[in-house]
């Protein structure tokens, strides 16, 4: 499986920002925005990013206003790139709204997002043949210097970000590994589950899982579904992200390596992307090598063409 790399971003590049899940603020969003037109991006905002939908508060405005943005976004010519400014919770709900031959008939463009966005990540992934940048949200509380910085990077440079390691990163699996990047959000992924349009890793696939506050017992509740469902069958190995208000740190580890070890993989902890200070941006679709003795992720080519 390869999968295309969408071309990179240049000066003058036009990008949009959207809001597929939760509610917005609006000084991080102008925060957010600044930053990019210091890269010297031109940047438009979808019609109801700011929005709220009128009967449930954790929502960015209604699916349908929601979904319109990204597809007009997506599918307008001048787009090279679409970014989330949050996430929270609502991708899964504009999954089925959008008109997925109207958006692969636009041709490939920059997706960033995490979190929440691992559903649209997925989708993009699956139905565009698209390589995705997993990454942060330019209206979220951790769009910080060094998140910033390696998003760059990866939008304007990829080839200067293709390996990846986080400041505490450690082995908890020796080995290495190749395959193709998969995953992002534990919640999001399990939340698939089932789904018509659900798309398990392909054989030989590095998994890529983080999650934020969800109690060490959620987190076996989540991976045991996932192992249950047979979802880990020709993985070849796992990094571990961030944990975020998931309690004791030492609580999670004792249970991913409690109910991932057996599986004698090579993995990962803490390879410093998800919700956590200085963000990485991982690509996910693309090939890569996970050294877990070295704690480092390398991808084989640019992210980005």
């Amino acid at each position: 499986m390869r999968r295309v790399h969408p071309p990179r971003l240049r000066r003058g590049s036009t990008v949009a920002v959207v809001a597929p899940a939760g509610p917005v603020d609006p000084r991080l969003l102008a925060e957010g925005i600044a930053v990019l037109e210091s890269w010297d991006l031109t940047v438009r905002v979808g019609d109801h990013v700011l929005g709220h939908h009128p009967k449930l508060p954790y929502l960015a405005g209604s699916d349908a206003d929601r979904a319109r943005d990204f597809q007009r976004a997506w599918c307008d010519p001048a787009v090279e790139a679409v970014i989330c400014a949050r996430g929270g919770y609502g991708g899964q709900r504009v999954l089925d709204l959008l008109d997925w031959s109207e958006l692969a008939a636009a041709g490939p463009k920059v997706f960033v997002g995490s979190s929440d966005a691992t559903c649209l990540h997925d989708a993009i992934g699956a139905r565009l043949d698209l390589v995705t940048l997993f990454g942060p949200m330019i209206a979220g509380a951790l769009f910080d210097v060094d998140a910033q910085r390696h998003l760059q990077d990866t939008l304007f440079y990829p080839e200067s970000a293709r390996r990846l390691i986080g400041p505490t990163t450690a082995t908890a699996g020796h080995g290495v590994a190749r395959g193709i990047t998969v995953g992002g959000n534990l919640s999001l992924i399990t939340a698939g589950l089932g789904a018509a349009d659900y798309f398990p890793p392909p054989d030989g696939a590095i998994l890529l899982l983080e999650d934020v506050n969800e109690a060490p017992y959620r987190i076996d509740r989540m991976l045991t579904q996932l192992l249950r469902a047979g979802w880990f069958t020709g993985v070849s190995g796992i990094a571990l992200g961030s944990w975020a208000g998931c309690g004791q740190l030492e609580e999670v580890y004792t249970v991913t390596e409690d109910l991932l070890g057996g599986l004698g993989l090579p993995m990962v902890w803490e390879l410093g992307f998800g919700h956590c200070p200085g963000q990485l941006t991982v690509p996910l679709g693309v090939e890569a090598v996970l050294d877990a003795d070295d704690g480092t992720l390398t991808v084989d080519e640019a992210a980005l063409a």
